[in-house]
C-alpha cells in the first residue's frame, strides 16, 4: 500500500516511514498543504494520513481538496492533538474516515489502517474494455479467454489498468508492488511489463496501449481500435 502523509514534524515523518516500512507499506511525506496537493495530482495513493494543525494552513483545507477533486473512495485518517468530541465530529463530517489523537501508537495506527482498507471493498469482477479482471480468483480474461499470469504480473496489470494516463515510474512500481525494501533491479519492471503486454495482447486492437517513457517508466492509455494515444516528450515505442 502506498500512503500519502501530510505532517510538518520531521521527527514524526521519520517515525511514519519506519513504522510503515516495517509492514511493507510505502509512504510519501509532505510538510505543507501546497506540496501535498501537488503530490496528489502527480501520484496515486491508496490511503492518506493528514495532520490537522499546520503552520501555514490546516488539514481541513487538504481534506476539502481531496473530497472535491479525488472523490470519497480514497480513505483518509486524521491525526491530531485535538481530542474533543466537537473536533472529532468536525473532522468526520468534513470527510475523514477515521481519527487518531496524537501521539499515535504503532499498533493502533496499523490496526486502523487495516480496518479502513477492509471497508474499502474491491469489486470482485471489473472490466476494462475487453479485459475482465476477477479479483477473487486473481485472473484476467481477454475477450472471454482466461490468461495464465503470475501473481506479480496480475498485480502489475491491475495497477496499470487502474491508473490510466498516469506516468508510473519504475521506482514507484517497485515500491508499490514489490515492497520498499525489496532488493529488485528496476529491469524487473521492464520484464514484467513486457510479459503482460505480450500475454494480454495489450494494443489498440483491445482498446489499450502501453507507452514506455525513456529513463522514467510507463504510461497506459485507453485508445480506440487502430488508434494510438498521443505521446508525451521522452516516450518511444520500445523500452
Amino acid at each position: 500500500m502506498h500512503i500519502g502523509i501530510l505532517e510538518d514534524d520531521p521527527t514524526q515523518q521519520e517515525l511514519y516511514r519506519l513504522w510503515l516500512g516495517s509492514v511493507q507499506h510505502t509512504c510519501e511525506c509532505h510538510a505543507s498543504v501546497r506540496d501535498f496537493v501537488a503530490a496528489l495530482q502527480d501520484h496515486p495513493f491508496d490511503l492518506l494520513l493528514i495532520d490537522w494543525m499546520l503552520p501555514e494552513s490546516s488539514g481541513e483545507v487538504a481534506l476539502k481538496w481531496v473530497r472535491e477533486n479525488l472523490g470519497w473512495e480514497l480513505p483518509v485518517i486524521f491525526i491530531t492533538a485535538r481530542d474533543s468530541e466537537v473536533d472529532v465530529v468536525t473532522a468526520l463530517r468534513a470527510g475523514a474516515d477515521d481519527y487518531i489523537v496524537k501521539p499515535p501508537k504503532l499498533l493502533e495506527l496499523m490496526a486502523r489502517i487495516e480496518s479502513l482498507t477492509r471497508r474499502v471493498k474491491t469489486p470482485q469482477v471489473v472490466r476494462f474494455g475487453g479485459y475482465e479482471v476477477d479479483n477473487e480468483r486473481r485472473s484476467i480474461s481477454v475477450d472471454g479467454q482466461a490468461v495464465e499470469l503470475t501473481l506479480k504480473e496480475f498485480e502489475l496489470a491491475c495497477y496499470m489498468f487502474q491508473h490510466p494516463g498516469k506516468l508510473l515510474s519504475r521506482v514507484h512500481l517497485l515500491e508499490k508492488l514489490w515492497g520498499l525494501n525489496a532488493n529488485v533491479d528496476t529491469r524487473t519492471v521492464d520484464t514484467h511489463v513486457s510479459r503482460i503486454r505480450r500475454k494480454l495482447s495489450i494494443g489498440p486492437e483491445h482498446g489499450w496501449q502501453i507507452f514506455p517513457v525513456y529513463g522514467w517508466g510507463y504510461r497506459i492509455e485507453k485508445v480506440g481500435a487502430g488508434e494510438t494515444a498521443p505521446k508525451t516528450p521522452g516516450e518511444r515505442k520500445s523500452a
